[in-house]
């Protein structure tokens, strides 16, 4: 591989936005049920999510998104379960590249009131219902590996 073109990848991966993101979960008549939001802009079906803002702290900055975006409390674990890409849509014509951890969340606190309460609306789904609804097709097959049951 030529030397620019080894500059080129470089420059391109530092293009990769991070976030973090909490995958709320609780479980109603043995089945494990996912808390999903709808984003501002678009309204599809997404996890509560932000930027990362330091590695060490990307589970924590997940709680807080899953607290702003979709009024929840809980206990979050510290290690991602996995992570999936897509495509952060910046203004109207632009997008950036982003990789995802995924942090599971067991929800203990469901608020009444929320910081985006009036911009978002939030519904629990099945895993499996979850997975149909996102786009994106990493965070999909995250969850239909979760709604297996263990062999």
């Amino acid at each position: 591989m030529s030397h620019s073109a080894t500059q080129t990848r470089r420059k391109h991966r530092s293009r990769q936005g991070r976030q973090c993101a909490a995958l709320p979960l609780r479980e109603r008549d043995g089945t494990i049920q996912v808390l999903l939001v709808t984003s501002r802009e678009t309204r599809r079906w997404v996890l509560p999510k932000g930027w990362t803002e330091a590695a060490n702290r990307a589970a924590e900055q997940a709680a807080v998104e899953a607290f702003e975006e979709a009024g929840i409390r809980g206990d979050i674990a510290p290690t991602p379960i996995g992570s999936y890409d897509y495509e952060k849509r910046i203004g109207k014509h632009r997008s950036l590249p982003c990789r995802v951890e995924v942090f599971p969340m067991r929800v203990a606190e469901l608020l009444e009131d929320w910081p985006e309460r009036a911009e978002r609306e939030r519904r629990w789904f099945s895993l499996t219902e979850a997975a149909q609804a996102v786009e994106e097709g990493g965070l999909g097959r995250l969850m239909l590996q979760l709604a297996q049951p263990e062999a």
